[in-house]
C-alpha cells in the first residue's frame, strides 16, 4: 500500500507508518458514539458558586500568584478570519449591486462603529479619492469591500482573527491579540511580574504575529507594569492526518499522499510542550474592551482558585497513599472526594480490598486537572457538559460535541436536548503531578473520539479525519470540574457584525 516514496514523505513529516495505518482503519470502522448517562446541570455536575463564597477562591488564587510558579495563558490563534467575512465575500462575488440582505445593510449602516473604520477610511481616500460615506452615497459598496478584504487594502479576508482590529480606544484601536495580552496581565501575572502568553499560529502568519508583538509589547508593559513573555508555535506536521479515498485507501494528489491538518485536537501536542504549573486556555476571538473586562477577570480568577483548591486536596491524598499510612476510613474519604468533587463513579469499588482501592484511587487522582467555565445555553454552538460512560466502565464528566452522541437513539437524543449549558472554551488546567513532574498529556487522549468528514480535492471526494478535540477527546482522561460562569463572559466574534454588539463597543 505504501511505497518507498510514501515512507520518505512520512519520515519528513515525523509520522509513523503505524499512525497512518491506524487512521486508515478509522475510516473503515468509523468512531463509536459515546454513551451519556445524563447532561450536567447546576443541580448535578456543574458548580454554581454563590457570591458570598467566591472570595474564598479569589483569595486562594491571589495567594497562589505570590508563589514563584509559571502560569501560562494558551491561546489558539491560527484560525483565519475569512469566515468572519463570509457574507461580504458572497456579496462581492455576486452580480448583486444593491444591499439585498439584512446582514449587508447592518454592516454598511454601522460601518463607522468598527475599530478598523479609520484605517479603511485612509485607504479609501487614498485609492478612490472619496470617503467611505461618499462611496456609500454613490452605492460603491464593493469598492469599500475590495479595500477591506484584499490587498493592497487591509487584506482582512486573508488575515487571522488575532491580527484584526477589534476594539476602539481614545489612544487607538486594539487587535484581538492585544486584548489577550491586556487581559492576561490582569489575572495571570506571577510573583516576578511576568505574564507568559503562548499563541498557536499558522506558519504563514507567524511573522505577522511576531511583528505585532514586537511593535506593541513595550507599550503594554509600561502601561500595565508587567513583563510579557510571549511564545508562538504552529501545529506540528506530525499531527496532520492522512486523507482517505472512497475505498478507504490513502488519497493521492499528483501521486503523493495527501495530509490535512488534524483540527484543534492537534494542539494537545503544543500544549504538551508548555512547561507550566497552571495554564489558562481561551480562544483568540473571545475578548472584550477594557470596560467589560472586570467580570471576565473576576471569573477567571474564580475558576483558577477552584483549581488550586482541588489540586491541593488531590496532592494531600496522593502523598498519603504513597506513605502507606492510611486507614480504611481515610480511603473512604478519598473515594467520596472522587465521587462528590470530581464526579467519578465506579460501582466496582465496593468489591475492592483496601490495597486495591488505594491503587484505584491513586490511578484516578494522579491525572491532569482542568476546571471549565460553563455558561447557560442560549442558542450558541459549543460542546456541552455530560456525564459519560468511559471505556473502563467508570462514569465521569466530559465535554462532548453533538457529533459524538447518537442522536438517532431517542434516549441519547433526549439526554442531549436536556442540556442547559455549553463550553465557551474557558479552561484553567494543572499540568504537574503531586511530585512536581510534568504530565505527558498524550497519555490521556481517547483516540476513539475523532471525527470523519467528507471533503473534496480537485473535484474528487475524500475523507478527512479530525483528531479528538482539544477540550473533548484529547482531555478525555483528565479530571474535570465544571463551574457555572455568566454568559457575559462569552463574547466570541464569529461574523464581522458581532463586533457591533454592545460588548464590543
Amino acid at each position: 500500500m505504501l511505497t518507498e516514496s510514501d515512507k520518505l514523505q512520512l519520515k519528513a513529516k515525523g509520522i509513523a507508518v503505524e499512525q497512518v495505518e491506524e487512521q486508515l482503519t478509522c475510516f473503515k470502522k468509523g468512531f463509536p458514539y459515546l454513551k451519556i448517562q445524563a447532561s450536567a446541570s447546576v443541580e448535578k455536575g456543574i458548580r454554581s458558586i454563590p457570591e458570598n463564597e467566591q472570595s474564598v477562591y479569589l483569595d486562594i488564587w491571589s495567594d497562589y500568584l505570590q508563589e514563584r510558579k509559571t502560569i501560562v495563558k494558551f491561546v489558539p490563534a491560527s484560525g483565519a478570519a475569512s469566515r468572519m467575512f463570509k457574507d461580504l465575500f458572497e456579496y462581492f462575488d455576486s452580480e448583486e449591486t444593491a444591499l439585498h440582505t439584512s446582514f449587508l445593510k447592518t454592516f454598511f449602516e454601522n460601518i463607522h462603529l468598527f475599530a478598523f473604520y479609520d484605517q479603511l477610511q485612509i485607504i479609501c481616500v487614498k485609492s478612490e479619492n472619496q470617503t467611505i460615506d461618499e462611496l456609500i452615497a454613490s452605492e460603491e459598496y464593493k469598492k469599500i469591500l475590495e479595500h477591506l478584504l484584499f490587498t493592497p487594502g487591509l487584506n482582512y479576508g486573508s488575515l487571522p482573527k488575532g491580527l484584526l482590529l477589534f476594539h476602539r480606544y481614545p489612544e487607538g484601536a486594539r487587535t484581538a491579540m492585544e486584548e489577550q495580552l491586556v487581559e492576561g496581565a490582569l489575572y495571570a501575572c506571577n510573583a516576578t511580574n511576568q505574564v507568559h502568553i503562548h499563541f498557536t499560529v499558522s506558519t504563514e502568519h507567524r511573522e505577522l504575529f511576531h511583528q505585532t508583538a514586537e511593535a506593541k509589547v513595550v507599550e503594554y508593559e509600561k502601561q500595565l507594569g508587567v513583563k510579557f513573555q510571549i511564545g508562538f508555535s504552529e501545529q506540528k506536521p506530525s499531527t496532520d492526518t492522512i486523507a482517505g479515498d472512497s475505498e478507504n485507501q490513502p488519497f493521492r494528489d499528483n501521486g503523493n499522499l495527501l495530509f490535512r491538518p488534524g483540527g484543534h485536537g492537534a494542539l494537545i501536542a503544543n500544549l504538551n510542550d508548555i512547561s507550566a504549573d497552571v495554564v489558562f486556555i481561551k480562544n483568540i476571538d473571545n475578548v472584550v474592551p477594557d470596560t467589560f473586562k472586570p467580570l471576565t477577570v473576576h471569573y477567571k480568577k474564580l475558576i483558577a482558585g477552584v483549581l488550586i483548591h482541588i489540586r491541593k486536596k488531590i496532592y494531600e491524598y496522593l502523598h498519603r497513599i504513597d506513605s502507606g499510612k492510611y486507614a480504611h476510613a481515610e480511603l473512604i474519604e478519598m473515594l467520596y472526594f472522587l465521587q462528590n468533587e470530581l464526579r467519578i463513579k465506579n460501582p466496582e469499588t465496593k468489591m475492592l480490598e483496601d490495597a486495591e482501592l488505594a491503587l484505584y484511587i491513586k490511578s484516578k487522582l494522579n491525572r491532569p486537572l482542568r476546571v471549565c467555565g460553563m455558561v447557560r445555553n442560549q442558542g450558541e454552538p459549543g460542546g456541552g457538559p455530560f456525564f459519560t460512560v468511559n471505556s473502563d466502565g467508570t462514569i465521569s464528566l466530559q465535554i462532548l460535541e453533538s457529533s459524538q452522541i447518537d442522536l438517532k437513539n431517542p434516549a441519547m437524543k433526549k439526554l442531549y436536548e436536556q442540556g442547559t449549558h455549553f463550553n465557551p472554551v474557558d479552561l484553567v488546567c494543572a499540568l504537574r503531578n503531586y511530585k512536581g513532574e510534568k504530565f505527558d498529556l498524550t497519555r490521556y487522549i481517547d483516540k476513539n473520539t475523532g471525527f470523519i468528514s467528507l471533503k473534496s480535492k480537485n473535484g474528487k471526494e475524500l475523507k478527512a479525519l479530525e483528531l479528538p478535540g482539544l477540550w473533548n477527546g484529547s482531555m478525555s482522561d483528565w479530571n474535570t470540574v465544571f463551574v457555572e460562569v455568566p454568559i457575559e463572559t462569552f463574547n466570541p466574534v464569529k461574523t464581522v457584525n458581532d463586533l457591533l454588539r454592545p460588548e464590543h463597543q
